[in-house]
């Protein structure tokens, strides 16, 4: 019974006593684990947060058809009929009747210049035409008058009834009206060519399409001075630019490796950006006979099948080009593709990293074909996966990512 209250009396604490302090060294054993505890919490936080990627989703570049794909390219919808409209002169615009989208026909007013010193122009050489026509009318009289009166002088000379004296100057006076008659013909002729100039100056001021096409752009406004060399400062070189859209076709790049498969009258099937469900038959039209030394590649027409009112110049395009030989169940099977920074080569080995659940996860891929920013893959990945764009070398299997763009 007694050995209870000593055994509380041994665990109450002696107050009496100083309490003891911590040494200096102490101290900085506790600063020390607490700079530890922030900076693994810190790591913790960074790492369940995840690296921060741009990502892209893979796509499928073209499937099978009735023939083989044989190489992937992209390009651009480009015209061989388009052109900046301007005037022959120098002058200030005095009206513009067209606007973006208008269609016009071959020969249709376009602009007009200002026209009032080419008019002035005209007015004076219709009027020194009229004055050497009135000329020429005054002297034709004086000429017959001079020719009758030689032949009558002449006629009285055979019987010795006129002097020769007279006779001699009734010849230089119908030489002399004859001369001028001549010379006044010319100035009317001259006068017609002045006319006729000062006409063509004034029709110059006229802007008129010189093709039936689709005004794309309207660069010039009334008031403004347009000339057809560019002169700096603020004069226009232009109106508008016209684009014939029958006839729009595809240019794309394909690479030095690869232009051995690809040939003039090769049947296509593009698909333009702005609708990827959209699938349209073509052709090579020609393989231009020359290659870009810095780009490694070789520039290839591709026309239309069929023109579309959705096919608009400078569109994003990508083409396949098929084989003539019937697909194959190997071949049928749909190409994928990914840009160009989602693969990297590690030790000889073409590798990319797919995001999943918000890790990452590395992949061995096997590159069919490599052109411009995009790359075409026969193995590795799968539609719709999504994959990191230049991934930073800190990336290992399994770490956390966060996504800041997409495309």
């Amino acid at each position: 019974m007694d050995s209870t209250p000593s055994s509380l009396e041994a665990l109450r604490i002696d107050r009496s006593q100083p309490p003891a302090t911590t040494g200096r060294g102490g101290w900085r054993w506790i600063l020390l684990l607490l700079v530890m505890v922030a900076g693994a919490g810190g790591w913790w936080f960074a790492r369940s947060r995840g690296v921060a990627v741009k990502t892209a989703t893979v796509q499928v570049q073209s499937a099978g058809g009735g023939g083989r794909t044989l190489l992937n390219a992209s390009g651009y919808v480009t015209t061989r009929l388009d052109a900046t409209v301007s005037s022959k002169v120098t002058g200030k615009v005095a009206e513009v009747l067209v606007e973006e989208g208008m269609k016009v026909e071959q020969d249709q007013i376009l602009a007009k210049l200002d026209a009032s010193n080419a008019e002035a122009g005209l007015r004076l050489a219709e009027a020194q035409l009229e004055s050497a026509n009135r000329n020429l009318a005054e002297t034709a009289p004086m000429v017959r008058y001079t020719t009758a009166e030689l032949q009558r002088l002449t006629s009285l000379g055979s019987s010795k009834s006129v002097s020769l004296s007279d006779l001699g100057k009734a010849e230089a006076e119908a030489q002399t009206q004859q001369a001028k008659l001549e010379r006044q013909r010319a100035e009317v002729s001259v006068a017609e060519r002045q006319v006729d100039q000062w006409q063509q100056q004034v029709d110059d001021t006229i802007i008129r399409a010189p093709f039936a096409g689709v005004v794309t752009t309207k660069d010039s406004q009334p008031g403004e001075m347009i000339s057809p060399m560019s002169s700096g400062g603020f004069t226009r070189t232009g109106i508008c630019t016209l684009v014939d859209m029958a006839s729009l076709e595809i240019e794309v790049d394909v690479g030095e490796s690869f232009i051995n498969r690809v040939k003039a009258g090769q049947a296509t099937e593009a698909t333009l950006d702005a609708y990827p469900d959209w699938k349209i038959p073509g052709k090579v039209i020609a393989i231009i006979p020359t290659a870009d030394r810095q780009k490694a590649t070789v520039k290839v027409r591709v026309g239309f099948e069929q023109l579309d009112p959705r096919i608009l110049p400078q569109m994003g395009v990508k083409v396949a080009f098929q084989s003539d030989e019937p697909a194959t169940p190997t071949a049928a099977r749909a190409a994928l593709s990914v840009p160009k920074e989602a693969v990297q080569k590690i030790a000889g080995r073409d590798l990319a990293w797919v995001v999943k659940d918000g890790k990452v996860e590395r992949r061995a891929v096997t590159v069919a074909n490599s052109n411009g920013n995009e790359i075409t893959l026969s193995a590795g990945l799968a539609q719709g996966e999504t994959v990191v764009l230049n991934p930073p070398s800190t990336l290992t299997d399994g770490r956390a990512v966060t996504v800041e763009n997409s495309r």
